[in-house]
């Protein structure tokens, strides 16, 4: 399969318009939140599923053959559908990233949306509906918010770079995440997929994610690595590829960063850990 630039195009826009559509709902949905508990860990809302099923359906207005890999079912298991076809393109989605700030009314959340093919991301689109940012990427092309392009910065981490962080510690705060507490203005805002497209323009030098699933950061390490950000999991490997078929929730560890500091949070990761 040969995936020409106006394929690609024609994705990005499918992408773009299904984004909105869930912004606006989820947007709506705030006001009269339904909130519960799933996997015994994680928050979730009426307006996931909800929001989820307005982009899968109009994705499938355009594109009924290709797959689709989901966070949520109703019933706190991923939701897969195979491509059927000769097409075998993947959209990869988060229907509301940053759910636990949405649940608490906080206007700090994104619909990411990405196009799988062969494993790796060719096309991206974070959303992020109360400010109405758009960040999009498409492979080969450049990275935009807003239709302009950006530009991951050529920031050293120090004291006033902000860098960010996660959340999840479950056995405490480990040493390297202390000494990037100490040293920089950290960051984190709740949702994953923001903090990769910031990275994309240059507002933030580095983000490091502990446990994202593969809908978290599809769309927004193809949008910093195409704003020139290096990406990679925690010990400068690759990430993708990624076998959608067999993918079960798998956490993935990563890091996206600008060129001069992305050695440096290695560095540090790697003498931190041991």
């Amino acid at each position: 399969m040969v995936l020409e630039q106006r394929n690609l195009s024609r994705m990005l826009e499918t992408a773009i318009v299904a984004a909105r559509l869930a912004g606006q709902r989820a947007m709506e949905e705030i006001k009269y939140l339904k909130v519960s508990i799933k996997n015994d860990s994680e928050l979730v809302t009426q307006a996931d599923a909800r929001c989820q099923q307005i982009i899968v359906d109009r994705i499938k207005e355009t594109y009924p053959d290709h797959g689709f890999l989901a966070e949520e079912t109703g019933e706190g298991k991923i939701f897969k559908q195979p491509p059927r076809g000769t097409e075998l393109l993947w959209w990869v989605i988060d229907p509301i990233d940053g759910t636990n700030n949405f649940a608490h009314r906080m206007l700090l959340f994104t619909i990411s949306i990405a196009v799988m093919y062969q494993g790796e991301p060719i096309v991206g689109v974070v959303f992020e509906p109360a400010t109405d940012s758009m960040f999009t990427a498409v492979k080969g092309g450049e990275a935009q918010l807003n239709a302009r392009r950006i530009n991951a910065s050529q920031e050293s981490m120090d004291k006033f770079s902000s860098i960010g962080l996660d959340s999840h510690f479950d056995d405490g705060v480990p040493r390297w995440a202390s000494q990037i507490i100490r040293q920089t203005r950290f960051r984190n805002l709740g949702t994953t997929a923001l903090q990769l497209a910031y990275v994309a323009k240059g507002s933030l030098a580095a983000t490091i994610v502990n446990c994202a699933k593969v809908w978290d950061i599809a769309a927004g390490l193809l949008i910093a690595e195409t704003a020139g950000a290096m990406v990679s999991d925690w010990q400068g490997g690759k990430v993708f590829p990624i076998d959608l078929e067999k993918y079960q929730g798998k956490e993935l560890p990563v890091v996206a960063a600008n060129k001069k500091t992305h050695p440096q949070i290695l560095q540090l990761l790697k003498s931190k850990t041991a």
